[in-house]
């Protein structure tokens, strides 16, 4: 049976999940989709895969139950009626920047891809697509986004990219042999970029999560300028 979609209602109920091995740990998949047809295939495959499916048939309903139930990665229609996919995107990046997402789209345009990743999603997909690929792609953001939650949380192991090292115990920075000087926020700031390389932060989160945890800092107000940048240059350069 075939498996790829493409908005046609005789093509996408026939979509079958023969041959998807189950997923060994229940992940919680969320689908905002207007499309019923579309919806209800990847639904079907996805639990016949060992997925918690749920689905929202607009924006607003997409970031009411992804506020509500927190799924471990959503797959959002660009084309949305209530709220366009872009909007629902860069609002839920603002409530929860480490949710993967994951952007369908009948547009094979560019700039739509672009703005998809600028807006925060994590990869995108063009219609019609094969389920399988699709699988694969989810599988794909969840593997980054459980590595860099790892770095982010208990995990003390140092970070490494190419000749920069950051120690989260001593707190220490060295780029080749050279230590590295920094205030406590570019500390935390470098090793939140370090440890989730791609990733698109809001402002908002950055100032709130990281900046105002230290209010003598004279230069909170301008965390989301120049220590924004020079941190994000040493983790690129």
């Amino acid at each position: 049976m075939p498996d790829r979609l493409n908005g046609d209602p005789t093509q996408s109920r026939s979509v079958e999940a023969a041959g998807v091995a189950p997923a060994s740990v229940k992940t919680s998949l969320l689908i905002i989709e207007d499309d019923d047809n579309i919806s209800t295939a990847i639904e079907e495959y996805f639990s016949r895969a060992g997925y918690a499916v749920s689905a929202a048939p607009d924006g607003i309903a997409g970031v009411e139950t992804a506020t509500k139930n927190r799924p471990d990665v959503v797959v959002l229609d660009l084309m949305l009626p209530k709220m366009d996919g872009l909007a629902v995107c860069k609002e839920l990046r603002e409530k929860n920047p480490q949710m993967p997402i994951l952007m369908l789209t009948a547009k094979d345009d560019v700039v739509d891809k672009v703005l998809g990743l600028e807006m925060g999603a994590d990869d995108y997909i063009t219609k019609p697509f094969s389920l399988r690929e699709l699988e694969a792609r989810i599988k794909s953001v969840l593997r980054r986004a459980r590595a860099a939650a790892a770095s982010n949380g208990g995990d003390e192991t140092p970070i490494v990219r190419g000749n920069l090292r950051i120690d989260p115990v001593r707190r220490e920075v060295t780029i080749g042999e050279k230590q590295v000087e920094l205030t406590p926020k570019e500390f935390d700031l470098l090793r939140l970029f370090a440890a989730n390389p791609g990733r698109v932060f809001p402002r908002k989160y950055l100032l709130e999560k990281i900046c105002l945890k230290y209010p003598d800092d004279l230069e909170a107000s301008r965390c989301s300028g120049w220590t924004i940048s020079a941190t994000t240059d040493m983790v690129q350069n």
